[in-house]
């Protein structure tokens, strides 16, 4: 049951059964939806005068979706951008497309919020140079944080410092509910060691706000910190961002960042592609949140995640799109099905949980979305079931279109 204050007040049950279509408190969301096992009609538990049953017909009932990880701003680019065989490649067709083209059109940004809204989104991971997706996600259905993207690798001392204060000072605006603001760094090999360490000096210190780094994602990136040499020296070199100053650290980014403070319970750290066994157990060991976006990173040249490894290293995991410059869609069920092919080992039921209780809390959001719980905000979707499907959970994870789901109810944000 939903409350007037849009908030679940009361679970239901499967009829003729007893199970709940509820998450219980040990969040597991989808402990009802087992080999076997349809859900043919939502009852309302009878807490109250005026409970009405209502027959959804054999639907699973899921919490709204968590995107952790997109560039809305980049929506104007779909189809525009050739896949690669190198990231660098990738990201300096991006620059050259920027600068020919005007990629950050609001039209597209909508739309692509709409998209995600259609294929069951309710919480995003937005990352913006521009911070031009702030409107459009003020006035739309979705919730999440927009994170301002910092790059700078030529960036030092007192610039640095003052870099960064500029950017959380555009940080203090007043916001609707539902939507936070914070700092995310490029990447390392496109931030500088002082921009990194004032991000973590002068963030605020809020347990549920998380800040965001593209981390490991290449051999490309592996090489420039251990020689300083490759396709990213070269492509700074182009831009005319290279400072002469800078030397290689001689190891793996993971330990670059380990070194300065950066990693921690409140960072996402994205992609991952190149991370070792080693280093997945070491961001484990330090509740970093490892997102993951498998269908971007081919486009992009990156290679496919190893996404068994990062389940198996026991850390949090999270799902992303990526930006319509590198990924088809904005449909995070057909992320899953990738990931779904690249970890059969995997249970489907860990995968919805990445996509849903686990990208909520990675956004500080799990107090109120990412399963279905007494108190929790009432972000509902169902998911239309064949007759004939008796793994429901594996059927979750095989890709949907959005003319399967749809919201039983959504959050009005204010």
């Amino acid at each position: 049951m939903v409350g007037r204050d849009g908030r679940i007040c009361g679970v239901g049950q499967l009829e003729e059964r007893t199970t709940s279509v509820a998450a219980e408190t040990q969040h597991t969301p989808f402990d009802s939806i087992r080999n076997s096992e349809r859900v043919p009609r939502w009852v309302g538990e009878r807490v109250g005068r005026g409970v009405t049953q209502v027959d959804l017909g054999h639907v699973a009932v899921l919490p709204g979706l968590t995107n952790a990880h997109t560039h809305l701003e980049l929506s104007g680019l779909r189809g525009r951008i050739p896949p690669c065989d190198k990231m660098p490649n990738w990201a300096e067709n991006i620059v050259k497309e920027k600068q020919l083209n005007e990629p950050f059109c609001l039209e597209e940004i909508e739309r692509a919020i709409g998209e995600a809204w259609e294929c069951g989104t309710a919480l995003v991971g937005d990352i913006s140079n521009t911070m031009s997706s702030l409107g459009p996600l003020s006035s739309g259905p979705l919730g999440g944080v927009i994170f301002k993207e910092l790059i700078g690798f030529d960036v030092f001392g007192t610039s640095a410092e003052a870099f960064v204060r500029e950017a959380i000072d555009e940080l203090e605006q007043p916001l609707r509910a539902g939507l936070k603001l914070s700092l995310s760094a490029h990447a390392p090999y496109s931030v500088s060691l002082d921009v990194l360490s004032e991000i973590c000096a002068q963030i605020p210190d809020d347990p549920r706000l998380p800040y965001g780094i593209h981390l490991a994602e290449s051999v490309d990136e592996v090489e420039f910190f251990q020689s300083g040499t490759g396709a990213w020296r070269e492509l700074l070199e182009r831009l005319g961002r290279w400072p002469k100053s800078w030397s290689p650290p001689g190891h793996r980014p993971v330990r670059y960042l380990e070194n300065i403070g950066f990693l921690g319970p409140r960072l996402l750290a994205v992609h991952g592609v190149v991370l070792e066994d080693d280093e997945l157990e070491h961001l484990a060991r330090r509740d970093v949140v490892l997102v993951t976006c498998p269908r971007s990173n081919v486009w992009t040249g990156a290679g496919e995640p190893p996404i068994s490894r990062f389940y198996a290293s026991g850390g949090k995991i999270a799902v992303g799109t990526d930006s319509l410059a590198s990924s088809p869609d904005m449909n995070l069920f057909n992320e899953l099905e990738v990931l779904q092919r690249l970890a059969p080992d995997v249970s489907a039921s860990r995968l919805l949980r990445s996509a849903t209780l686990d990208g909520a809390q990675a956004l500080g959001f799990d107090s109120d979305f990412g399963s279905i719980e007494l108190g929790k905000l009432a972000s509902l979707i169902a998911v239309d079931i064949p007759d004939n499907v008796d793994d429901v959970e594996k059927y979750l994870v095989n890709g949907l279109e959005p003319d399967r789901i749809r919201w039983l109810e959504s959050v009005a944000w204010q």
